[in-house]
């Protein structure tokens, strides 16, 4: 990781940009994919899984003879954990559930709200360099909890044209209606089209490379919905001399191993913290089995020396990270002050492995800065909001004068006249 001390602040746009490609480089690629797709459906679909994942498939559908093959080579051990996991992520979830806001805004005007699930969710699971069976929970298990009638998963391969058992196993767990094996930005057209074997969809949800976020954000001009940019991982540390070295250290590298394109930043108002958690990096990524893709990571990283709290929580807030790490001596300023990043983790106890697993909380997160503008995923990510409103006679006379002004006011006639003829039969 490089070191910066006291960076300008006229410098921190560029100290703090992503290792990722413009869109430009890609969206070229994206766009040929996509129009092929649109045209040819599954022909397209499975011409790009053999090119892209090396299998020629009979059949892009998960069947039930794969899923019970699937459950039984899960170990005993694994499927525990991921009852626990599930188990705590359905009570996050289910507590986020609100009831019906309703109101008389004035005599005989009601107004109120309702939450309706929507019908129909693609979740899209990373399965390359990591089979993200962790996703299937945080995804699928809030879908199942809004009521979403399909929940269609898409998930790559491997090269003997299977999925990984503990996808599967996590999938029929948690209520996913179809499976299909298919990836990449082949996958996202089909959630946008629709083909022979991928169900068009209205929402697309899920984690990946900046192929499949790009993939997403050209489906939304098909009007499809997305839940967020969410690209390559990334992760920022505040931490002082109060923090332990080595779980910092692991904690930047449980990021860093998830792909070359990840970013970890480590900022620090003690420069003797930055050198040793230096040095437990070293020791520590060399005995990763993904030390290769950890090492391009940290290649692309930083660490971040400055004076005071207030400016490292101002550089923070300029670069809302993806996960938060905070583990300081004042940890109450950065939680009270954040207003930038997806999730936060609070201490030298609460790794950020822990939301990505078993805490709870989602881990479907903005990435690229986009946790500026947009949440994590959560229960009204699977939902709508509709209003309602019943107007009495006498509600109508309240409020129709002032619509019959304003409607004048605009020039919008026919908007008056609707009212007008409803306040003439009352008089």
């Amino acid at each position: 990781m490089k070191t910066i001390i006291n960076p300008l602040k006229k410098d921190w746009k560029t100290i703090l940009q992503r290792p990722t490609k413009t869109v430009d480089d890609i969206e070229n690629t994206v766009n040929q994919i996509f129009d092929d797709v649109k045209r040819n459906g599954d022909v397209a679909i499975n011409k790009y899984t053999q090119l892209f994942d090396g299998v020629s498939l009979e059949s892009n559908l998960v069947s039930s003879d794969e899923i019970d093959e699937a459950v039984l080579l899960v170990s005993e051990e694994l499927k525990a954990a991921i009852k626990l996991a599930k188990e705590n992520v359905t009570n996050f979830h289910v507590a986020q559930k609100t009831e019906k806001v309703s109101i008389e805004t004035t005599k005989g005007v009601f107004c109120w709200q309702e939450k309706r699930p929507i019908q129909k969710v693609g979740l899209y699971i990373p399965g390359g360099t990591a089979p993200l069976f962790s996703t299937v929970l945080m995804l699928a298990v809030p879908a199942q909890i809004a009521g979403c009638k399909e929940i269609v998963l898409c998930s790559p391969p491997n090269k003997e044209g299977k999925i990984h058992p503990a996808i599967l196993y996590t999938a029929q767990l948690c209520g996913v209606t179809k499976i299909i094996k298919v990836g990449g930005i082949q996958a996202i057209a089909g959630f946008t089209f629709g083909t022979e074997s991928i169900p068009q969809v209205y929402k697309i949800f899920g984690p990946g490379n900046q192929f499949v976020t790009v993939a997403k954000q050209l489906a939304t001009k098909y009007g499809v919905a997305i839940d967020m940019p969410a690209g390559p991982s990334e992760l920022l540390v505040v931490a002082d001399d109060s923090a332990n070295a080595s779980y910092v250290a692991s904690d930047l590298l449980s990021q860093a191993e998830h792909g070359a394109d990840s970013q970890v930043i480590l900022v620090s108002t003690s420069k003797e913290l930055i050198q040793k958690v230096s040095e437990e990096i070293e020791k520590q990524i060399l005995v990763l089995p993904r030390v290769e893709i950890a090492q391009k990571a940290i290649h692309n990283s930083k660490s971040i020396f400055v004076e005071t709290d207030a400016i490292a929580l101002e550089l923070i807030n300029e670069y809302g990270p993806e996960h938060f790490i905070v583990c300081t001596n004042d940890n109450d300023f950065y939680i009270d002050n954040i207003e930038n990043a997806g999730s936060v983790f609070i201490g030298n106890y609460t790794p950020e492995s822990a939301g990505d697993y078993a805490s709870g909380t989602n881990h479907t997160l903005p990435t690229n800065g986009f946790s500026k503008a947009y949440s994590g995923v959560n229960l009204d990510s699977f939902t709508k909001s509709i209003t309602f409103q019943k107007i009495t006679k006498e509600g109508i006379k309240t409020i129709g004068n002032a619509i019959e002004l304003m409607a004048a006011a605009e020039g919008l006639q026919a908007h008056k006249n609707a009212v007008s003829i409803r306040l003439k039969d009352l008089d």
